[in-house]
């Protein structure tokens, strides 16, 4: 799976407005400024983010932007599905309209629980959650498992058998 630039960059602007003060709006230079944005992409996320309900803005001298909602009602998930669609494709459609030829006919079980499992993580963790800290527990757990932070399965390190049982 792959998060896309422009979907962590509207994560971490929302993360800059999700720690203003109520009512006050931030304007888009404040906000890539804080989170070293591109100017032109910011804006264009921001556009997007105001279509998908999930900022406001006011124009003119004293304007800006601000959550259409408060942060603890704001998922991860709201946030990427207004940038980039559907958490997960596979080429293009949703896991539970793919097929796939024997030997391979399961591997759609396998890409429906690696949707679920990654929406059970993205529609669990609110705005408010991230940038206080106050995660949910199976993101603490995953967080904080040092396997976790490895991009290669098993870690260098661990011994594998020799020979994987017969099924």
């Amino acid at each position: 799976m792959q998060i896309t630039a422009k979907s962590d960059y509207a994560l971490r602007a929302m993360c800059v407005l999700a720690v203003a003060e109520e009512g006050v709006v931030v304007k888009a230079a404040d906000i890539a400024a804080a989170q070293d944005i591109p100017p032109n992409f910011l804006d264009a996320i921001l556009v997007q983010l105001r279509r998908g309900g999930m900022v406001v803005s006011r124009r003119g001298p004293g304007g800006g932007h601000q959550l259409a909602r408060p942060a603890w009602a704001i998922t991860l998930a709201d946030v990427v599905r207004v940038i980039d669609g559907p958490l997960t494709l596979i080429h293009g459609e949703r896991p539970e309209a793919m097929s796939h030829p024997a030997p391979a006919t399961h591997l759609q079980d396998v890409w429906v629980a690696v949707r679920a499992a990654l929406r059970g993580i993205m529609e669990e963790t609110t705005l408010r959650q991230v940038v206080t800290g106050d995660l949910p527990a199976p993101v603490t757990a995953l967080g904080t498992d040092h396997r976790s932070w490895t991009s290669v399965w098993p870690p260098p390190e661990t011994d594998l058998p020799e020979q994987q049982p017969e099924a």
